[in-house]
């Protein structure tokens, strides 16, 4: 193979690699308007396809000035290419309230007090409100988010969102845990040291400080843990698409 060939073959390849690595083309829209508040990718441009309801900013105002470059490496990590051809710094999103009131008669969930990262949402933090529309990762129920723990700070009057909660937390890091194992009328327990934090369901690491040995254990409650068969059907409960998967 000749060099000139060689060097011909290596271009091709890095062609290739940059077409394969290149996202959806989209073009900026047109008419700038959001009526929910929450500012996605379908707003912004147009052919989002399976991206357009992915939220890239809340608006609080009236409109809302959003960073071009900001929002074009946004854009990128969900496989959507704007090449921005006039070079445009701001892009503003203005709020339609005419198509906000005329769409306000369905019900969403909202918290009704403001709660702090890690607080567990109880029944009386949740109440009903009239919206434009139902958020896409609103819960399907709201057993589903009663007993959960909020990942970070939420306000009051904020639509209640599935990736806002997740399992609270029942074993920390550095606490001392009772592991039990049951099987056929056989129990056994010892204490010994999470090594991680851990929600019900979870898997962790616990070291056995008597044996200085790490034990595989599934948490069960504030400070608990399973091995054994009771730890298998505890985790089926809780992460039954993880044991799926296996």
């Amino acid at each position: 193979m000749t060099r000139a060939f060689a060097c011909l073959i290596a271009c091709m390849t890095l062609s290739c690699a940059a077409v394969a690595a290149a996202g959806t083309p989209v073009s900026l829209n047109a008419n700038l308007v959001d009526a929910t508040g929450h500012v996605t990718l379908g707003e912004l441009f147009d052919n989002a396809g399976p991206a357009r309801d992915v939220v890239v900013a809340e608006r609080t105002g009236p409109n809302i000035v959003l960073d071009a470059a900001a929002v074009q490496n946004f854009a990128r990590r969900y496989g959507l290419d704007w090449d921005n051809p006039r070079g445009i710094s701001r892009i503003i999103v203005r709020g339609d309230s005419l198509m906000a009131a005329a769409g306000r008669n369905r019900e969403i969930l909202t918290y009704a007090r403001s709660l702090n990262a890690g607080e567990i949402v109880q029944a009386t933090d949740l109440i009903w409100a009239k919206a434009a529309e139902t958020p896409v990762d609103a819960p399907a129920n709201v057993d589903t988010v009663i007993g959960m723990a909020a990942r970070h700070p939420l306000r009051e009057g904020d639509a209640v969102l599935a990736h806002d909660v997740t399992a609270p937390i029942v074993v920390k890091v550095g606490d001392t845990v009772l592991v039990t194992y049951a099987d056929e009328g056989v129990t056994l327990t010892l204490q010994g040291k999470a090594m991680a934090s851990a929600a019900v369901g979870d898997t962790l690491n616990v070291l056995n400080t008597s044996s200085k040995k790490l034990i595989e254990a599934v948490a069960s409650g504030p400070d608990q843990a399973l091995v054994g068969p009771e730890a298998l059907r505890l985790k089926a409960e809780q992460h039954p698409a993880q044991i799926a998967l296996r």
